[in-house]
C-alpha cells in the first residue's frame, strides 16, 4: 500500500496584544452624553475602554501587537511567509493594512492581505491560515488582527459610543506536536441581517436599500438576539466536530461585546462563566482585536495552561459567526522542559 503521511497538526506557536495608552472612562461619556457609570456597567459590563490619538491606525496597533510578542517569543517570525490582518478599519483599502505591517515588522516580500469578518475576523483569519499552512501554501502565518473603532462610531451617539474600543493582537499560525493545536472551525454570515450592523465604505445604501449614514449603524437588540443564538450554535457545532462536550472545555474566549451576550452564551453552553475569558470592562468590544486580546491575557496571567481545551466564538456584521476549539501549545513552557531535560543530562 501507498505510504500515505498524517497530517500536522497546527496551532498558535507566539502570541502578543497592544491597546492604546488613551483610557476613556465612563465618567468621560457622562459629561456630554445622557447617560451614566451605572448604566453603562449594568447594560454592558464595560467600565472603560481604549481609543487611538492623532496619528495612530490600525498598522500602528498591529505593529505594537507583534512587537509585544518578539518581547515574549524573540524568534516567532522566524520562516513566517504569509502575513493575514483581519480589520474593519484598514488604513486604507490598498495597500493592505497587513502589508503595511508586514514591512514594519522585519516580513517586507512576505505575502500579505486584510480579510473583512469584523468582531469574527479573527476566528476566520485563523481558519485561513490553518488551511495556508495545511496546504503548504504557506509555512508559518502571522494573524493578526487589529481595529480602530473609535475612528468610525459617532461619539455623540449614546447607542454605540459607549461599547467600542481599539486594540490589536497577533498570533503566528503553524505546526505544533501531535494533539495540539486548532480541532474544528465554524463559519458562517447570514447578509439578511445586514442592516442591523454595518459600515459604510464605497457605497451610499445596502442592497435591501437601507441608505447608510457617516457612522457605524447598529440595531442592538437585533444584534443581541442574534449573537447569543450563533455564539451558541456555532460553538456547539465547533465541539461536536471536535467530539467534545461542554465539560471537557476548560477556558472559553469568547467575542468581547456586552456582559449580557457572554452569560446567556455560556449559561446555554453549560460552561459556566468562571471558565470564561473577559476582560471587556477594560477594553470594551475591539472588535476583529477582542479575541486575540483576552486570549493573550490568559496566558500571560497563566488561566490557560499546556494542553488545556479552548473553545474560540464570535460573530460580528455580515452578520457573522465564527467559532473554533484548539488543544493549546504553550511553546515557552515546552521550551523550558527541554532546557531543564537538557541540563538534568549534561
Amino acid at each position: 500500500m501507498p505510504h500515505t503521511n498524517p497530517l500536522p497538526a497546527i496551532g498558535i506557536t507566539a502570541l502578543g496584544a497592544y491597546a492604546p495608552d488613551k483610557v476613556v472612562t465612563n465618567a468621560d461619556f457622562e459629561a456630554r452624553l445622557d447617560t451614566n457609570d451605572e448604566w453603562i456597567v449594568s447594560h454592558t459590563g464595560i467600565r472603560e475602554r481604549r481609543f487611538v490619538v492623532d496619528g495612530e491606525f490600525s498598522s500602528h496597533l498591529g505593529v505594537r501587537a507583534v512587537e509585544a510578542m518578539l518581547a515574549r517569543f524573540p524568534d516567532a517570525l522566524e520562516g513566517v511567509d504569509t502575513v493575514v490582518c483581519a480589520t474593519a478599519t484598514p488604513d486604507a483599502l490598498f495597500p493592505a493594512t497587513a502589508a503595511l505591517i508586514a514591512g514594519q515588522v522585519g516580513l517586507r516580500g512576505a505575502a500579505a492581505f486584510d480579510l473583512s469578518a469584523a468582531c469574527s475576523g479573527f476566528v476566520y483569519g485563523c481558519s485561513v491560515a490553518h488551511a495556508l499552512v495545511m496546504s503548504g501554501a504557506a509555512k508559518k502565518v502571522l494573524m493578526i488582527g487589529a481595529d480602530t473603532l473609535s475612528r468610525i462610531v459617532d461619539q455623540d451617539d449614546r447607542g454605540t459610543a459607549i461599547l467600542f474600543g481599539d486594540g490589536a493582537g497577533a498570533v503566528v499560525i503553524g505546526e505544533v506536536p501531535a494533539g495540539y493545536g486548532f480541532e474544528s472551525f465554524v463559519l458562517g454570515a447570514d447578509s439578511a441581517g445586514a442592516d442591523s450592523l454595518y459600515i459604510r465604505c464605497l457605497a451610499d445604501r445596502l442592497p435591501s436599500g437601507l441608505n447608510m449614514g457617516q457612522f457605524t449603524g447598529m440595531n442592538g437588540r437585533e444584534v443581541f438576539k442574534f449573537a447569543v443564538r450563533v455564539m451558541v450554535e456555532s460553538g456547539r457545532e465547533a465541539m461536536q466536530k471536535a467530539g467534545l462536550g461542554a465539560q471537557d472545555v476548560d477556558w472559553i474566549i469568547p467575542h468581547q461585546a456586552n456582559i449580557r451576550i457572554i452569560q446567556p452564551a455560556c449559561e446555554r453552553f453549560g460552561i459556566p462563566m468562571d471558565k470564561a475569558v473577559v476582560n471587556l470592562d477594560r477594553y470594551g468590544n475591539t472588535s476583529a482585536a477582542s479575541v486575540p486580546l483576552a486570549l493573550d491575557e490568559a496566558c500571560r496571567d497563566g488561566r490557560i495552561q499546556d494542553g488545556q481545551q479552548v473553545l474560540l466564538v464570535a460573530f460580528g456584521g455580515g452578520l457573522s459567526w465564527a467559532a473554533s476549539t484548539l488543544k493549546w501549545y504553550d511553546h515557552a513552557a515546552h521550551l523550558a522542559r527541554q532546557a531543564a531535560e537538557t541540563e538534568v543530562t549534561a
